[in-house]
């Protein structure tokens, strides 16, 4: 069984490129949680898995309005940002369980800010420094998780 999966990616365009994959995987009702530190590719991803969905336009982080929402044709995708956020009780005023239903996509970059308030993910990924490219790690927390792990891997092996 595959609990974790590790995967090199030496740009910006590979980031992407991952992050269309999972778009591809998903399908939808997965919650992702992102970690990481400033500039390692957390928002790179998000803009990937979103536009794997068929966004056409901008994918931003939501730093300043903690949440912005892409409601396609297939799917619902709610991207957090929540590193500015004061305290976890501030997302209970916003409504924060509206947004985790059974069929949303839910991407949540800084989910430690929101400890308490936000349900476990599906996928708990890490991106990381390696000089000037980056590595994603991602652990099952789910039996969800765990297919999307075991896709993500066949994928990376063909």
């Amino acid at each position: 069984m595959t609990t974790q999966l590790s995967i090199p990616l030496a740009d910006e365009a590979a980031t992407v490129q991952l992050g269309n994959r999972i778009a591809t995987i998903v399908k939808a009702g997965a919650v992702i949680y992102l970690h990481g530190d400033l500039g390692a590719g957390k928002t790179t991803l998000s803009r990937g898995i979103v536009q794997g969905f068929g966004h056409q336009g901008k994918v931003k982080s939501p730093t300043y309005t903690l949440v912005e929402p892409y409601e396609l044709a297939e799917v619902n995708i709610y991207h957090f940002d929540l590193y500015r956020l004061g305290s976890p009780e501030e997302l209970e005023y916003m409504g924060i369980r509206d947004y985790f239903d059974t069929t949303a996509v839910c991407i949540v970059e800084w989910p430690e800010k929101g400890h308490g308030f936000i349900p476990t993910p599906d996928l708990d990924v890490t991106m990381q420094y390696e000089g000037e490219a980056r590595r994603f790690y991602a652990v099952a927390q789910s039996v969800r998780g765990e297919q999307l792990l075991q896709q993500l891997q066949t994928d990376e092996s063909e």
